[in-house]
């Protein structure tokens, strides 16, 4: 009787041509790619963000192309001057009343969070207090009440004195960790820029790196959209001729899993936008329209972005009186129950259908991970990972038929 592990055949599907050493140099070469990939998570991450965008960019050019009979560089470049010139004419006509509204809608959030703050308080509910200077212009703001109104009624000087005292003492913890990690990320020169040339160098630092990121996924999306195939074709030959095919497919249903739900998406966050918006301007509450374009936006992140955009939209409207409360409240009900029992089962069904566990689960998990870009890009991921898991493991492992 042979002992397994004194037995001359090696164990586990290794090929019989590799030797010892081809096999150590692999599982380094592997433990070497996942601690690069992740160093390098954040960057990865805006080419996965731009990757996005190629493929909506892709999706717009081939619905274009069958009303459209021309080439596929012309269709691409209309469709986006038009994404750019919509762009251009929200920032020229809409720009300023967003910008006022924010302004407005920081304001009334703050003071609201301050008044439901000391409520709670009074009921033996001690919430830390969130420092003005995070919301609002002013950076006067601490950690304790006593510094806190010093600071608001004491002018600039206050301000460093409260930063190094209330902000390094305190740490928040969980989503709001994560957040305030997201912001902290620029390098240590960047950030004793800021701190050296003061406000103003921290707000045009943090402007240049929104616009470099901004420009680094337009640049990337335009790229793939512009040729797709190529890009495709690329990956597909550093697989093994054997397995060519199975790749190409697999990397065919990435790309059309992302299209549909992109697209469907998209209709998602401008139906949550419209209805918010009307919802809210008809009761008479202030800043309706930056209100519903947050609700939109935050759809984008589900579970997580829709909590966050019904503590915004409830705190706006405590300022209104206890009727504008229950009415934005039913608003926000109203569009959040049309979401989940209208749109999303009708519109998402045949792109993804992940049960919201494990969606919230992912979400905690790459948000503990990588952050607000984890958190932002969870769903995508998640996406790309159901489709690898269906054709990979339970098609051509488990031989059965993947649920579509």
């Amino acid at each position: 009787m042979a002992i397994p592990f004194l037995s001359a055949e090696p164990a586990g599907p290794r090929p019989r041509d590799w030797s010892l050493a081809v096999s150590g140099i692999a599982v380094v070469a592997f433990i070497a790619v996942l601690a690069l990939a992740w160093m390098a998570a954040s960057t990865l991450l805006l080419v996965f963000a731009g990757i996005l965008l190629g493929v909506f960019l892709d999706g717009l050019t081939r619905l274009l192309g069958k009303v459209l009979p021309a080439g596929r560089g012309l269709r691409l470049s209309l469709v986006s001057l038009v994404l750019a010139g919509l762009t251009l004419a929200l920032i020229a006509f809409g720009g300023a009343t967003i910008v006022q509204q924010g302004r407005d809608l920081g304001q009334t959030v703050a003071a609201q969070a301050g008044t439901v703050r000391d409520r709670l308080k009074d009921y033996g509910i001690d919430v830390p207090e969130i420092a003005p200077g995070k919301i609002g212009d002013n950076k006067g703001g601490g950690d304790k009440g006593g510094e806190n109104k010093g600071g608001a009624s004491g002018g600039g000087e206050a301000a460093p004195k409260d930063d190094e005292s209330g902000s390094s003492s305190q740490k928040p913890g969980g989503l709001a960790g994560l957040a305030s990690g997201a912001m902290k990320s620029p390098g240590s020169l960047l950030s004793d820029a800021g701190s050296v040339l003061g406000p103003a160098a921290t707000v045009v630092i943090g402007l240049f790196s929104a616009l470099g990121n901004a420009l680094v996924i337009v640049f990337l999306g335009l790229s793939v959209a512009a040729d797709p195939g190529a890009y495709r074709d690329g990956l597909v030959r550093f697989v093994p001729p054997a397995h060519r095919d199975r790749t190409t497919a697999l990397l065919d249903g990435m790309g059309e899993t992302l299209r549909h739900w992109l697209f469907g998406q998209l209709i998602t966050m401008a139906v949550i936008f419209l209805c918010t918006w009307a919802g809210l301007a008809f009761l008479g509450i202030g800043g309706a329209l930056i209100l519903g374009l947050q609700a939109g936006l935050l759809a984008f992140i589900p579970t997580i972005g829709p909590l966050i955009a019904g503590v915004v939209i409830v705190l706006a409207s405590l300022a209104s009186g206890t009727t504008a409360l229950l009415g934005a409240l039913g608003v926000y009900l109203a569009v959040q129950a049309l979401e989940s029992y209208g749109l999303t089962p009708f519109i998402q069904k045949r792109a993804l259908d992940i049960p919201p566990a494990t969606i919230f689960a992912g979400q905690l998990v790459l948000g503990v991970i990588f952050g607000l870009w984890g958190i932002a890009l969870a769903l995508p991921l998640m996406a790309v990972a159901k489709v690898m898991l269906a054709q990979l493991y339970i098609e051509d492992t488990l031989h059965e038929e993947a649920e579509g």
